[in-house]
């Protein structure tokens, strides 16, 4: 079974419409979420395909990351919002397979509940630092 044409390289690429906020040619491109959580929900890719955060080239991720930061202080002040949720999901809840970060503006008392849960606590402190060494010995391998 092919897999289907990625929606967000068609918004890239002109195929397909979309509320264009900004672009630039080297990596981002913002456009309006259709289904927004609230108005000035905006989604943030890059113009080439990639799938997750963990495959963005770093020679690419200093400018994800200072764009991302201009988006998220454009969002608040064009909405009036005082703060922001920023979002990215991998994989799981990716509703597109193309990386994309939600930039949501939010006011206090807005109404949303962004709920992470149910909540695991851990059962002991020896399961917690059995936890913690696992993630450290992952992080010495070569990626």
């Amino acid at each position: 079974m092919a897999d289907k044409p990625c929606v967000f390289c068609q918004i890239v690429a002109g195929e397909s419409t979309a509320h264009e906020v900004w672009r630039d040619e080297r990596i981002v491109f913002f456009f309006l979420d259709t289904k927004p959580v609230f108005h000035g929900h905006v989604l943030m890719v890059p113009t080439v395909h990639i799938r997750t955060y963990d495959q963005l080239p770093i020679d690419l991720a200093e400018h994800w990351l200072t764009t991302s930061q201009r988006l998220q202080l454009a969002v608040q002040e064009a909405q009036g919002a005082e703060g922001s949720l920023i979002l990215m999901n991998n994989i799981v809840s990716q509703s597109v397979p193309h990386l994309h970060l939600h930039v949501i503006p939010r006011v206090r008392k807005d109404g949303l509940r962004f709920w992470l849960g149910p909540r695991h606590p851990y059962a002991s402190d020896e399961q917690a630092a059995e936890t913690a060494a696992r993630i450290k010995a992952a992080l010495s391998l070569p990626a």
